[in-house]
């Protein structure tokens, strides 16, 4: 039976329903766009006798995993939390819900629609989502189908990566300071030579690495020059470049962890090295074997010595060799013991221990690490998990905001690198959240390091309720108005500063929204 005259009345002598819509759209296929699904689903509802009154969207993102998909857990937290004003949820397909590589995570988010008296219903699919076993056994199909596309999918991909890379081309990943990516066309003709977060947009286009600016290149050289020339290690090279005023390739001062990457990098000698690490379907980033590695000789124009690379390459082994897990913890346990204490800049000054991001990528964090030799307290794991969890927060909010600006008109891209968002190329934002401390005296304060740091027109403070789980408010000020500040907020600030405090980001979407000339008065 047609799942619409299951319904048993004709619409117009029905109750209307309130519904909401759930939107998404991933960038592999058109068929999929919001404009279509929106479509479908108003069709559905008027042959229903549904009433649309909310709708979530997840525009241009994966649906492999929930945390990149700040609609769907706005729409779980609204059923879970009875903020939902509707009955029944409508979504496009089966694969619209997501494609989950475990079919039972799609099952349990929406289990717990249902838990809370709220229907989920598919308008595309030839079958009503009524829990009959037919229903149930073709969603599971369905849910394997989604899952089995973005393997597939994920796998084609991988396969066009690796041939592109092994015939010198650029695939992605950061080049390097003193190297430029070089669009050129299907004939190899140059184009253009893009800026940091500037892509290809043609298919038959390709990227090539080629040398950068003089004035990197040398740096680049004078890097591997005290590394193999002088008895400076990767620990004294920053210092000697930072008390120079020579900054890396984000405009930023060295670290140890930089240096390391020029010294390690084969592209320096005009090899196209890739696939050193993995994050298919969106997982924990793990480094791969070498014999996993794609590499095509000569195909960069090298900018270092090909002899002064290896001997490089043979200090770093005969300073860092490759250890052992029990090794690594070792000189970290030895550190530890000699300073009474453990941190970042403790490990990088070490000279028995590589560099922290060894730590990282080995034990999952540094936390971990410290764990397992006994030396972090649980009040500092405490604060760690907080950090971790204000990173994710703060993350997610920059996320939502660059969707919203681009979806009001406006254009906004963020730089990895200096954590600046640029807005219509005409600002810059800069956003900072601040954990909420509470004083003896009951009245809390936020902080930020950010404050005069980062060069930005906007300063952008997420201030958290106290015990650090739900966002309070926003604090947008121009960064002028903020100079004499040193970064402790309060409760009252000032009529002044406390004018610039928000419920939400909409004054940044507001001052990013471009309106049609059609619609001027």
């Amino acid at each position: 039976m047609d799942k619409f005259a299951a319904a048993g009345k004709p619409p117009q002598e029905r109750r209307r329903v309130r519904a909401a819509q759930y939107l998404r759209m991933s960038t592999e296929h058109q068929t999929y766009s919001l404009d279509n699904q929106r479509d479908a689903i108003r069709s559905y509802a008027e042959v229903m006798g549904y009433d649309i009154v909310a709708t979530y969207e997840d525009p241009g993102r994966s649906g492999l995993h929930l945390e990149s998909r700040p609609g769907l857990k706005k729409l779980l937290y609204d059923v879970e939390h009875g903020l939902a004003d509707f009955e029944t949820v409508v979504v496009y397909d089966v694969s619209r819900w997501g494609r989950f590589q475990n079919i039972d995570e799609s099952a349990s988010y929406e289990y717990r629609c249902q838990m809370a008296g709220v229907r989920i219903e598919f308008c595309a699919e030839q079958f009503g989502n009524d829990g009959t076993v037919g229903s149930d056994v073709l969603k599971a199909i369905k849910r394997s189908m989604a899952a089995e596309y973005s393997r597939m999918l994920s796998q084609k991909v991988f396969m066009g990566q690796v041939r592109a890379a092994g015939m010198g081309f650029h695939v992605g990943g950061l080049q390097g300071l003193g190297l430029r990516r070089l669009m050129i066309d299907q004939s190899g003709h140059p184009k253009l030579v893009l800026a940091r977060n500037e892509h290809k947009n043609l298919q038959s286009d390709r990227v090539i690495i080629v040398p950068g600016p003089p004035e990197e290149i040398a740096t680049v050289q004078l890097i591997f020059r005290l590394f193999v020339g002088s008895r400076k290690n990767e620990a004294d090279i920053p210092r000697y470049l930072n008390a120079r005023g020579i900054w890396n390739d984000f405009g930023r001062p060295w670290k140890r962890e930089g240096v390391r990457r020029v010294l390690t990098n084969e592209k320096y000698i005009g090899n196209n090295v890739w696939n050193r690490r993995c994050t298919k379907f969106k997982s924990k980033m793990v480094w791969n074997p070498p014999d996993q590695w794609v590499r095509a000789e000569n195909a960069i124009e090298p900018i270092v010595n090909r002899r002064v690379f290896e001997k490089a390459q043979q200090k770093i082994e005969l300073l860092y060799p490759r250890m052992s897990d029990d090794e690594l913890l070792t000189a970290l346990r030895s550190v530890y013991k000699r300073q009474g204490k453990l941190s970042d800049a403790i490990i990088k000054a070490a000279p028995e221990c590589p560099s922290s991001w060894r730590y990282r990528s080995r034990f999952g964090g540094l936390l971990n690490a410290y764990r397992l030799i006994g030396c972090l307290p649980p009040r500092n794991c405490h604060f760690m998990d907080i950090g971790k969890r204000l990173g994710a927060i703060r993350r997610r909010v920059i996320g939502d905001l660059l969707v919203a600006i681009n979806k009001a008109g406006g254009q906004a891209s963020l730089d990895s690198g200096t954590g600046l968002i640029r807005i219509n190329d005409e600002f810059t934002v800069v956003i900072a959240i601040g954990r909420c401390r509470v004083s003896h005296s009951a009245y809390p304060r936020w902080s930020s390091k950010a404050v005069g740091e980062v060069p930005a027109d906007i300063f952008v403070l997420i201030r958290m309720h106290p015990g650090d789980l739900a966002i309070r408010d926003y604090l947008i000020v121009p960064m002028h108005e903020i100079a004499e500040i040193r970064g402790d907020f309060h409760v009252n600030n000032g009529m002044r500063l406390d004018s610039f405090l928000f419920p939400s980001l909409d004054p940044l979407v507001a001052l990013a929204e471009r309106a049609s000339v059609g619609s001027a008065a």
